[in-house]
């Protein structure tokens, strides 16, 4: 079974900075894809970054603010998150999806709370 363990939420004020980890417990090779996806409360779950394939996505919300990246000697996917918005206050989720056969693990969340 795949696991997934993110890390590095917390507490930071309008404009700070935060980095996610999310430490896969295979080679992150083996995966089409990874990325972080958020829920805040009373919404529903949406993509933030992706890898795939080596190409990278954003939402148009966090473009030019949040950078997904990937280290393969670790089995780690890092999103840093800069210039924090009250409105990036969510759980982040980091997302796989096995090569092989499509599988989608999810880790178990880490919240973020941008607030003063």
């Amino acid at each position: 079974q795949v696991q997934l363990v993110e890390s590095g939420g917390g507490l930071v004020q309008p404009g700070g900075s935060l980095r996610l980890s999310c430490v896969a417990s295979m080679d992150i090779f083996s995966f089409e894809s990874m990325g972080w996806y958020r829920q805040a409360p009373g919404k529903q779950r949406e993509l933030v970054a992706v890898i795939t394939r080596g190409v990278r996505n954003y939402a148009d919300s966090v473009k030019d603010r949040f950078t997904i990246s990937r280290d393969s000697a670790n089995n780690t996917v890092t999103l840093q998150m800069n210039s924090l918005r009250p409105e990036d206050t969510a759980v982040y989720s980091c997302n796989a999806v096995f090569g092989g056969n499509g599988d989608i693990f999810w880790g178990q969340g880490t919240r973020v709370t941008v607030s003063s």
